[in-house]
């Protein structure tokens, strides 16, 4: 089931087991972290903005073979369309190519080796990794923790997400 406000800003998907309010104007978007904790909840909140990485396998959306698109759990930002998702067997959602724009990256060095991380170019979020070990046509994996994500089918009408 999928609501709209009369402004067209705000827009609420019911999912299996929750509903999540999905913002389309920049204007909506939490100002302070609180407000992000508030809207969030602490485990979400912790790696959209805190940049934490989820404990692999725990993602319901590693099984998600439905058509549609991954949006930004921060903000509803479109990131993925579901064509270029693989199992790439890390226990993460993984996709060769993000949606055009949606996405920017930057050097991470909390480990040893440094690497590239991604966030959401609209609310800034924290997404997950990008790897050179994924298939074509882009031979990229991205990395995604799931809680960063709603997927969003394209029949509205299936409620079993």
């Amino acid at each position: 089931m999928t609501t709209s406000s009369d402004a067209g800003k705000i827009t609420t998907q019911r999912f299996k087991r929750t509903t999540v309010t999905l913002m389309t104007d920049d204007t909506t978007l939490p100002q302070t972290e609180d407000e992000w904790r508030q809207k969030l909840g602490d485990e979400a909140w912790r790696i959209l903005r805190k940049e934490g990485t989820e404990p692999p396998f725990s993602s319901a959306l590693n099984e998600e073979k439905r058509e549609g698109k991954f949006v930004c759990a921060g903000c509803g930002n479109p990131v993925f369309e579901s064509q270029a998702k693989f199992d790439s067997g890390s226990g993460w959602p993984s996709f060769f190519k993000p949606i055009d724009g949606a996405l920017e990256t930057r050097r991470d060095f909390k480990l040893v080796l440094p690497r590239t991380e991604y966030h959401c170019t609209r609310c800034g979020g924290h997404h997950g990794h990008v790897f050179t070990d994924g298939p074509e046509p882009t031979g990229k994996r991205y990395c995604n923790n799931g809680m960063a994500l709603r997927f969003i089918p394209d029949d509205n009408g299936d409620d079993n997400a």
